[in-house]
């Protein structure tokens, strides 16, 4: 038992991290309505937020037959069968989920651990039909894996997971496209008239969503009061309407902001519903685990059946409330909460320019299809509709705070969320909290237009990165976890130890890649922040501007060393840096906008000048990858180097290109531009060089002296490095003018 004992402790580990790990993932579920609309100071929702976790913790009616009895029949598992099980499901738990909150990717805790006790299930199934290890049944037959595995109850949440996806989309969608039509985005002479009526609705139907999804089974409310509410939902509902709207229409008589009030109400009903229902998915197993250590511990016997876990759960106060406080505390303290979160509220905003996303096949298939569509409601639809239409959906800016979008929006997204989740609970349909709040979230930014022709097809992308993400957990949980369970019954003790100190070390090193990406985002915001007039703007490009051509020339000078000594590793890495500088340069070129946003009203001046810079810079570290790419690819694929005359030609261009950029350097590092001209002497004399070489290349093709590949490879470099010096000529004019605007 000493061994369980220790397995036990572990679990509680693994526990206390997939709380950490599982608040960072599902914190956008109760949070991002709210940080989305900025309905409210940060601490406030963080301690409205904090508030429902605990007492949906403390009422949790726990815990916990999905992790149990849902998905597995524990009396055909033997103690310590189910003991690794668990372990094997909390160890891939706690992994999949700190992976994706390190990506800042939203998934399913529901998900991964359905599908993880699924797979460890059907593993040690496995093992015990090939060990000759199963359970006789009372009618004296041995047990199958079908009488092993709970498969309807199984194929249920995955059903009812995967309708949700689309019921919740569409749901948002609709809500959100008549919704803005009665309020349009000037909404505040609305909320004089019907604006009570409306928050007394949202707050009806989060009402009836915390009571029936989040205190429903707990002691908080009688189980005679419940069945009684049950009975009588429309008359419960009808009182709660016209209580709420009476409230509402008093507070906004009083000069309250009663949208707020909604928007804060139910981020308190989503954050309780979460603590108390999505619980299992965090510590579920390790309770379980607890339970079966408790029934075995009296007699000892390790081969018993686990037929226990069958009965009905008694919670713990101690650990809901303790669990409770760690949800609390991560909350407030995770940073990769954030990251997640980010990530949404950056789908769903209402502006562009923020999308970190890139552009697939299927997104830009979906994107002309709905132009297509919408060519059509402009044929048939009368003009008068669509003016009144379209002015509906005109977003009014917001330069006071600059919420991603506005309080419509984030009532539209809790109400909708409650009430999906309330009536599939009702109805008891399982349902995933992440799905239904990050889908609803999106149909609304669809129907509310933040989806324009500028950012439709990066936000699809990011909603179908997303969706995969979820999907990729199921298949990546159900396999990791049954190749750890199969793992943990053939390696024992040997296993556990050495599956515990990998788990501990993936999560360290997770943790130290995304503080350090935090860092670096830390520190270009920081950056940005700092720009604030034209001269600082200035200044920060002539330090970039140089530092990125030190980089141009070394990677240049490398990449036709490695190309001269063959040396593989050496154009690997050029290849490397080379694509990581176009990438600052591309992203630079991206970010002209809102820098030119921030100059003052004499930016005519220089924007032009600025927006040359990054054009030019994005063009010189373009041609650089065309260089090193072809480069590597050419040595790394064995292919015959140069001949002699050859490699003379390049090294007497590399010379040439050394020394230009040696004055262009020092030109942008002094900001002295006296030599000017000297360079576009110097520039043309290579050009005379380039010219010569691909003319002594052309003979050598004649003469059949120089193999294709070659040949092509020296043509590339020959025009590559033409435009990257041309263009860096062009770079360092540019900047001229720039610096001398300051």
């Amino acid at each position: 038992m000493d061994l369980y004992l220790i397995i036990v402790i572990i679990m509680l580990a693994l526990a206390v991290s997939g709380l950490v790990v599982g608040v960072a993932n599902d914190a956008v579920n109760f949070l991002n309505s709210a940080l989305g609309s900025k309905a409210a100071p940060r601490y406030v929702i963080m301690t409205v937020a904090s508030v429902g976790i605990i007492v949906g913790a403390i009422t949790s009616n726990g815990m916990m037959e999905v992790a149990r009895s849902g998905v597995f029949h524990p009396e055909m598992f033997t103690f310590a069968e189910v003991m690794l099980l668990f372990l094997a499901v909390m160890f891939t738990n706690v992994i999949l989920l700190d992976i994706f909150n390190t990506l800042g990717m939203p998934t399913s805790t529901t998900v991964s651990l359905v599908f993880g006790l699924l797979g460890a299930a059907v593993g040690i199934s496995i093992f015990k039909i090939a060990n000759d290890a199963l359970v006789t049944l009372p009618d004296g037959s041995l047990a199958t894996m079908a009488d092993m595995i709970n498969t309807g109850n199984a194929m249920a949440i995955i059903g009812g997971i995967l309708i949700s996806v689309v019921i919740a989309f569409v749901c948002g969608t609709v809500v959100m496209y008549i919704t803005r039509l009665i309020f349009s985005f000037r909404y505040q002479s609305k909320l004089k008239s019907y604006g009570a009526v409306w928050c007394g609705i949202a707050l009806t139907a989060i009402s009836y969503f915390a009571v029936f999804k989040g205190l429903k089974g707990t002691q908080v409310i009688p189980a005679d009061w419940m069945s009684w509410m049950e009975g009588h939902i429309p008359m419960m509902l009808g009182g709660l309407l016209v209580g709420w709207s009476l409230i509402m229409s008093i507070l906004s008589m009083l000069k309250v902001n009663i949208l707020r009030i909604t928007v804060l109400a139910g981020t308190f009903s989503l954050a309780l519903a979460f603590a108390g229902n999505d619980l299992v998915n965090f510590i579920g197993v390790f309770v379980a685990g607890v339970d079966a250590y408790d029934i075995v511990r009296t007699t000892g016997d390790t081969n018993m059946l686990m037929g226990g876990l069958n009965d009905p759960v008694v919670a713990n106060l101690l650990i809901l409330f303790l669990s409770g406080a760690v949800m609390v505390v991560t909350l407030w303290f995770s940073k990769k909460a954030q990251s997640v979160s980010d990530t949404e509220i950056n789908l769903a905003r209402q502006d562009v320019g923020v999308e970190r996303f890139g552009s697939t096949s299927a997104s830009r298939a979906i994107v002309r299809a709905t132009i297509n569509c919408n060519k059509n409601y402009e044929k048939y639809t009368p003009e008068r509709i669509q003016r009144f239409i379209a002015s509906r959906f005109v977003p009014v800016a917001n330069a006071k705070d600059k919420a991603p979008f506005d309080l419509i929006r984030a009532t539209v997204n809790l109400t909708v969320a409650s009430l999906l989740i309330s009536m599939a609970t009702s109805l008891q349909l399982p349902l995933s909290t992440t799905y239904v709040t990050f889908m609803v979230a999106m149909g609304s930014s669809l129907s509310d237009r933040a989806w324009g022709r500028e950012s439709a097809v990066y936000r699809i992308t990011g909603v179908l990165t997303v969706i995969a993400g979820w999907f990729f957990t199921a298949l990546v949980a159900f396999t990791v976890s049954f190749a750890v369970a199969v793992l943990l019954m053939w390696g024992g003790v040997f296993a556990v130890a050495g599956l515990s100190v990998l788990c501990c070390y993936l999560m360290i090193r997770s943790t130290k890649a995304h503080n350090r990406k935090l860092k670096r985002e830390a520190e270009k915001q920081a950056e940005h922040k700092a720009v604030t007039d034209e001269s600082s703007i200035v200044d920060r490009s002539v330090r970039e501007i140089t530092e990125m051509m030190n980089k141009v020339t070394t990677i240049y000078n490398q990449t036709l060393i490695g190309l001269f000594n063959e040396d593989r590793k050496l154009l690997k890495n050029m290849v490397r840096e080379s694509e990581a500088l176009y990438q600052v340069a591309h992203e630079r070129k991206h970010e002209v906008l809102p820098t030119l946003l921030e100059l003052q009203e004499n930016y005519v001046e220089t924007g032009h000048y600025y927006v040359q810079i990054a054009d030019y810079l994005d063009e010189v570290a373009k041609a650089l990858v065309h260089i090193t790419r072809p480069s590597f690819d050419h040595i790394n694929n064995n292919h015959e180097g140069f001949r002699v005359d050859q490699l003379e030609d390049l090294k007497r261009v590399n010379n040439q290109v050394s020394r230009i950029y040696l004055h262009i350097n020092e030109m942008l590092r002094t900001s002295h531009f006296e030599e000017l001209d000297e360079i576009l002497r110097m520039r043309d004399e290579l050009f005379d060089t380039l010219a010569a070489a691909i003319k002594s290349q052309i003979k050598r093709v004649k003469a059949k002296a120089s193999t294709t590949r070659s040949s092509i490879l020296y043509l590339t470099i020959i025009n590559e490095t033409k435009t990257m010096v041309l263009q860096s000529r062009n770079l360092l004019k540019a900047q001229k003018y720039f610096v001398m605007k300051k």
